[in-house]
């Protein structure tokens, strides 16, 4: 929630804007959707590096645009405010939704990421692209394994290493495309002809690469994965499961989501780990599972002493005819949870969330339990990265202050 009279935005990382814009809206906008535009302000235009929403109590009424060469204010108003007609408005203004609250009410210190980068422990390797090194290394194996450890209290789970390129049909069948285009990143390659290799080295030798290269490529059959479920999907495409158990599968890996700006090191990145969890199954296994296992993981941060909520969520729809409507079904049938935890004083981020999709992904990849019965399934998912930055601003880096269970585990790492 932005505070009242003007919120500041997001402003980019780089080098500072040369003009602004402002942007009035057809009509006012109550403030509680704001977050909802900042979501989708940098995707309007790429020349966009940072923005303003201006707003009283009640409303925001304009934003104001900030990019390093001047826009054409008749055009950039007409995209924005179809972004927010189409995506924000027709929202049903909702208070937040709460389920758990962390008893522990820890400060969270938003300047551990300069220190963190001075000794090397952070590296900003390009947009939305870091290297860690220790002690975030250690600290994300630990993270991961707790998850997997809570996880083997109760279910009996498959873990699989998939590979990192997804096909793309995978996607498409997932309905990705029509939900979430903003994120999309294909990947491409020269075509195999001998002509398009030798005019690619005469080229390039001397001019560099630039997006005229794409003209020599030809293929988009695989992109990079948004997540690690829809391999999973993916892997169990017209499998018949057994109607009498639920079935459990996990796996680690990258994954890669484009945000249009970066600004905050680790809170946002545009490749990351994520530890997912998805169950498959009836109705009630499923959302028994999300219930037992998401208690677990609200136990096991109050373990540690971490400040954090978790309420209900929704997914960045975007640009869709029907994104407001996938908007409020979702929160109305509390579909998503999102766990939050505090990197400051004043804002928090999502290191995990537990979903449930009904019978979406039985229909859309043809996995049915018994006969002819659609598969219900959920998943869980978890940032390791965000997770362990959001333990880091709470805690800092040095080691003596963090909990016990945790310094017990890294006397081992030698950190």
């Amino acid at each position: 929630m932005i505070p009242p009279q003007t919120s500041p935005g997001r402003r980019l990382a780089g080098p500072p804007a040369d003009t602004s814009t402002r942007v009035a809206l057809r009509a006012p906008l109550p403030v509680a959707l704001a977050p909802e535009v900042e979501r989708r302000v940098l995707f309007v235009s790429p020349e966009i590096t940072g923005f303003r929403l201006e707003a009283d109590e009640a409303s925001v009424h304009a934003v104001t645009v900030f990019s390093r060469e001047s826009l054409d204010a008749d055009e950039l108003t007409e995209k924005l405010n179809f972004v927010i007609d189409n995506d924000v408005r027709l929202q049903r203004v909702t208070p937040a939704k709460g389920i758990w609250t962390s008893p522990h009410r820890r400060s969270a210190n938003s300047e551990v990421l300069p220190t963190l980068v001075a000794t090397g422990a952070v590296y900003e390797a390009g947009e939305g692209q870091v290297a860690i090194g220790e002690p975030l290394l250690s600290l994300l194996a630990y993270f991961d394994a707790a998850l997997l450890a809570l996880l083997a209290e109760d279910f009996t789970a498959q873990e699989y290493r998939y590979p990192t390129l997804i096909r793309t049909k995978a996607l498409e069948n997932a309905g990705y495309f029509g939900a979430f285009p903003q994120h999309l990143m294909f990947v491409t390659r020269l075509r195999n002809d001998i002509d398009v290799y030798r005019d690619f080295r005469a080229a390039r030798a001397e001019a560099g690469i630039g997006p005229e290269v794409l003209e020599s490529c030809g293929n988009v059959d695989y992109c990079l994965p948004p997540t690690m479920c829809y391999h999973t999907f993916h892997q169990f495409s017209g499998r018949r499961l057994a109607a009498d158990r639920l079935h459990v599968v996990t796996a680690r890996g990258k994954s890669f989501r484009f945000e249009a700006g970066y600004a905050a090191g680790l809170e946002r990145l545009w490749d990351f780990t994520i530890r997912e969890i998805v169950f498959l199954g009836s109705r009630e296994q499923i959302l028994t599972a999300r219930e037992t296992f998401m208690r677990k993981v609200f136990a096991f941060i109050e373990d540690l002493g971490l400040s954090g909520h978790c309420e209900v969520g929704n997914d960045p729809f975007f640009c869709g005819p029907d994104t407001s409507d996938r908007i409020g079904t979702q929160r109305l049938l509390e579909l998503k949870y999102e766990l939050q935890l505090p990197v400051a004083e004043d804002r928090s981020i999502a290191v995990g969330s537990f979903n449930f999709h009904d019978d979406l992904f039985g229909r859309a990849f043809d996995i049915s339990r018994g006969a002819d019965e659609p598969v219900r399934s959920g998943c869980v998912g978890f940032g390791l990265e965000r997770l362990t930055y959001a333990f880091l601003c709470q805690y800092g880096p040095d080691r003596r202050q963090w909990p016990e269970q945790i310094r017990t585990e890294s006397a081992a790492w030698g950190i």
